[in-house]
């Protein structure tokens, strides 16, 4: 491992030269990575893992059709590395669980029994680890447990791998029942494309994600935007003003040099009076939104967050009532503008793709 200062706080992170493909390759010679789910993270990480040269296979429930399509489009072929769920269970000896949070618990029941002594299953989100209570997911205590949970979407993690940058993931073992737990999710967090892996817990890492993504990275960032837009659609300015100097500046321009060097290089790279007015601002903001961040972190600890989402993503017509939620957002003038505004970018040339050599399906025992 790597020891890194972050910002005088020393913490061990495993970067590629320190864990090498080559090496992932030969801890994982004898294993068959069965990838559960062909949704959200589905898709990159088995195509990652294919790319780099592992044994892969997928699974995933027939019926949810647009998915099983999807996943014979992108090369894997029905009855030799594309299976449904419990086929792909058996034949792996690393099942990475990789469906939805609520449809964990769904499966479970058909999961659990194809699991084989030494086995290691592994997710990318803790969550029906750290709320077992209400999800019901208590693995065997004869398999390994790990995780590698990926710093961004399904789409960031291929994106990334595909131009070599990678992706930061954190992981962590819950369960060493063969002593090879990190090695094994090691070599996975590598073959995935991470760019640096970093540890943590189940729980640590299931209480940060929660809180980032329904403040900071999605739910605060989504509300401030939308305030601020309405603010300036109230106060006489056009949808395409509005809009650029709410999203468009900050995605095209700000955040890529926040990226590149961090907040403080930013301010120093802006004009004087954006400077001023940024850090006179930045503490009154703070204060309006740390009691509402207090409260999120105590609704994702005590578990009210998880048995939320548990119980809307369980309900028969949810996918109908989110269809509902995401139209209203996308048909709303704020994005129909950004719609128009992205229209208007340039065309980056398109890059040419080549891939890899594709896994073999079946299990392989150590």
């Amino acid at each position: 491992m790597a020891v890194i200062d972050f910002g005088g706080v020393k913490e061990n992170v495993v970067t590629r030269k320190e864990f090498p493909m080559s090496k992932a390759r030969r801890v994982l010679k004898n294993e068959t990575i069965a990838v559960i789910g062909y949704g959200v993270q589905g898709p990159a990480q088995s195509l990652n893992l294919r790319d780099n040269g592992f044994n892969v296979i997928v699974g995933q429930a027939k019926q949810f059709k647009r998915d099983w399509d999807r996943a014979v489009k992108d090369g894997w072929v029905p009855g030799k590395t594309l299976f449904d769920i419990e086929e792909a269970v058996e034949r792996g000896t690393i099942v990475q669980l990789l469906v939805s949070d609520a449809a964990q618990r769904a499966i479970w029941p058909i999961v659990k029994p194809h699991l084989h002594e030494g086995d290691a299953l592994y997710f990318s989100h803790g969550f029906s680890i750290v709320y077992q209570k209400y999800t019901k997911v208590v693995p065997p205590e004869y398999v390994d447990v790990i995780m590698v949970a990926p710093k961004g979407s399904g789409t960031s993690v291929r994106r990334n791998f595909l131009t070599g940058a990678g992706i930061n993931s954190s992981y962590a073992v819950a369960q060493d029942y063969t002593g090879r737990a990190e090695e094994r999710c090691l070599a996975v967090g590598i073959g995935i494309g991470s760019g640096y892996l970093f540890p943590t817990t189940f729980e640590h890492e299931v209480f940060s994600d929660l809180t980032g993504e329904r403040g900071v990275l999605m739910g605060a960032l989504a509300g401030i935007m939308e305030a601020q837009y309405e603010v300036l659609r109230k106060n006489g300015h056009t949808p395409s003003e509005a809009f650029n100097e709410t999203v468009e500046e900050l995605t095209q321009s700000l955040i890529r040099l926040v990226d590149e060097n961090g907040m403080d290089w930013m301010y120093a790279n802006c004009s004087a009076t954006a400077q001023r007015g940024a850090l006179d601002w930045k503490p009154k903001f703070k204060k309006a939104v740390m009691p509402v961040f207090k409260e999120l972190y105590e609704r994702v600890k005590s578990g009210k967050e998880a048995q939320r989402v548990l119980r809307a993503c369980g309900k028969p017509n949810y996918q109908e009532q989110l269809s509902k939620e995401l139209d209203a957002i996308g048909n709303s003038e704020m994005w129909q503008a950004g719609k128009a505004v992205r229209a208007l970018r340039p065309k980056a040339p398109a890059r040419k793709i080549t891939r890899g050599t594709k896994g073999v399906g079946g299990r392989a025992r150590n």
